[in-house]
Order: C-alpha cells, then structure tokens, then sequence
C-alpha cells in the first residue's frame, strides 16, 4: 500500500509561544498546571505574548494538538509526503513563524485576514498551563475543505485525525471526514473527550464519537468524560468518582454505540502519567507500561500527549498491533518531555 498521504488531520493551527514561568504567573491569570483552556478576556494581555515576551524567556514553536500530532507522525514514519494536515492561520509574522516549522507534514493553511492563533505556554517545573486564544484558526470553514484540491487529499487518506478543540470551530468539517471515513472503510480517530469539550461542546462531541475508531484521551479527560456517560446516581457510588478506575472509563468509551451502518470495534487509549497507558478492547482492558524518565531529566511536558497519538498512529498506518503502537507513543512522547515544546531531533532512534 502506498504511504503518500495516508494520515490526514484537521485543527487549530496555533503558534506556540511556550516559556518558564512562575507561580506567581499562573496565580494571576487564575490558571492551573495540566490543563488547556480557551482564553477569556482576563487571559488576552498574556495570549498576545506582550506579558511572557517582555518577562520571560520564550520560544517559538508550530502547536496546536492535531499539528503536533502530525508533524510527529511525519517524523517518526520517515516517508516524505505521508501525512497532510488542513488549519487555518492569519497573514502575519506569526504565520510565517509556523510555516517555517510546518512544511514538512503536509500542512495546507487556509489564510484568514483575522490574526494567526497563539497559545501561551506557561512551564512550571516541567509541567505546562496551556491558554489558547484561536483568532485566525477559529475562522476555519467547510467550504475551504470542500475545494477540490484540498478535498483530493482527505480521499487519498486512509487514516484521519482530528483532536478535540477543532469541534468548536467546524464540527461540519469533522462530521464531513468522519462519514467519509465510515462510507469507505477507513479510520477515524480522535481526541474529543478533552475537559473543556465534554463541558461546553457536549452535543457536538455526541455526534463525532460514534465515528471513531480510535478514541484518544487522559486519565483526567477521561474522568470528566465518565460523569457524562454514566447516571449521576450511579457515578456518585462507583469508584469513578475519585478516579480510581480509569480502565472501567476506557471500557465504557469503547462500548459507547455506532454511528448508524457503522460496524467494527472501536479501542480506547488512555495515557495515565507515569502508570501504564489504558487500552480498552473487544471488551478487555490491557495495561502496557510506559518509559519512565527520573524527574530530573523531565523538562516540558507540553506536547506529550500529542506526541503520543502522533507516534500511534505513525505505527498504526503501517498496520502494526496496538502494543506496538503503544510502545511507539510512549518513545515519542519520552523524547519530547526531555525537550521545550514539541520538537524533536532530526531523525527518531526507535525501534
């Protein structure tokens, strides 16, 4: 099978503008360590960068989950042209900024005149407080896809990847893939059950699901995502409530139904730190451990967990068995917390 073009994603193009900070930082901005947040008002004077720039030491780096995503993939597979990637993005330096750092994954912006999206990167002893302000990346549309030329790759692909946030700015775009995928027997995957979706985005996450392969997720995503799926009554009695069953979640999700005439198992994965990841299939759980790292070499762990689903589904388009798709994701994700953002050496050392 030919590997030009075979991964395919969608979503929020942002430039990440990633620096060390301090507490005192993310007290003021009324932030947390370990989540990924739209910003507010309140947030807008450190999204436009003047606060980190003018106080910090920052670096530039191409983000967005669904972009880190596939420009791992396209690192790891080594093949030219595997993957293709679609976003939306301004006509600034910024924009420039990214491309510099995009080309070689495929990536096919569409140009908006509203500013190129930003995210700031906020670095507290390795762990990372993400504050996305979209802008440009929020104005992408259906009717961009829908051109021939860019609609030619989705049908060359045989393997799709859509990340969670993107659902808040053309669920159109992603049902379009998604029943794309399912009319013709390829695979659809997603990270839809991040926090923020499953509290603000409910209805749509509820029709994209069902399409899905492969649902990608953390342990703490996937606790939030369980209130949704299962009675509150029952919740509050179960060992869901304090977190104490990630593999019961990962199960219920991989037993969520179907989209109508489509058939097929549909496999969970669950990252959990430093515990072994989660992966729910045929009605089984496997736990398949990760590679430790001593805490003194950790540093930066933004991106990790796109690292991960990047490198998966580098291994899955070669038609590998899902452990060795795990163990690739738990490489690549190794590599990137030793580094700032999501970068990597030229060439990965996997094997």
């Amino acid at each position: 099978m030919s590997q030009e073009g075979i991964l395919f994603g969608m979503g929020n193009p942002l430039l990440d503008i990633s620096a060390v900070v301090d507490n005192e930082l993310l007290e003021k901005h009324d932030l947390k360590l370990n989540t990924a947040i739209l910003a507010e008002e309140k947030h807008l004077s450190l999204c436009e960068y003047e606060e980190l720039v003018s106080n910090y030491n920052v670096a530039y780096i191409a983000g967005g989950a669904t972009q880190n995503s596939i420009r791992v993939a396209q690192w790891m597979l080594q093949i030219p042209g595997a993957t293709s990637y679609m976003g939306s993005i301004g006509k600034d330096k910024f924009a420039e900024e990214m491309k510099k750092n995009a080309t070689k994954a495929g990536v096919h912006y569409y140009e908006d005149d509203a500013p190129t999206g930003t995210c700031g990167v906020c670095v507290v002893g390795g762990e990372r407080s993400l504050v996305a302000n979209l802008s440009a990346a929020n104005c992408y549309k259906v009717d961009h896809l829908k051109k021939p030329e860019n609609w030619a790759l989705v049908e060359k692909a045989k393997y799709y990847y859509i990340a969670g946030f993107f659902l808040t700015v053309s669920p159109e775009s992603v049902l379009l893939v998604a029943e794309h995928a399912e009319a013709n027997n390829k695979i659809f995957s997603t990270k839809s059950i991040c926090t923020f979706i499953c509290e603000f985005f409910k209805d749509v996450q509820d029709k994209v699901i069902p399409y899905a392969d492969y649902v990608f997720g953390n342990e703490t995503e996937a606790r939030t995502f369980s209130k949704k799926i299962i009675p509150l009554q029952n919740y509050l009695k179960s060992d869901l409530a304090d977190g104490k069953n990630v593999e019961e979640i990962a199960l219920k999700i991989s037993q969520l139904p179907n989209a109508p005439g489509k058939t097929g198992k549909r496999i969970a994965v669950i990252t959990h730190g430093c515990n072994p990841v989660v992966v729910a299939e045929d009605g089984k759980v496997k736990l398949l451990p990760v590679i430790l790292l001593p805490k003194e070499k950790l540093v930066d762990t933004n991106g990790a967990g796109d690292a991960f689903v990047g490198r998966f589904l580098s291994q899955l388009v070669l038609e590998k068995p899902t452990e060795e798709c795990v163990r690739a994701g738990c490489y690549a994700a190794n590599v990137i917390i030793q580094r700032s953002g999501c970068t990597y050496p030229d060439k990965p050392d996997f094997n």
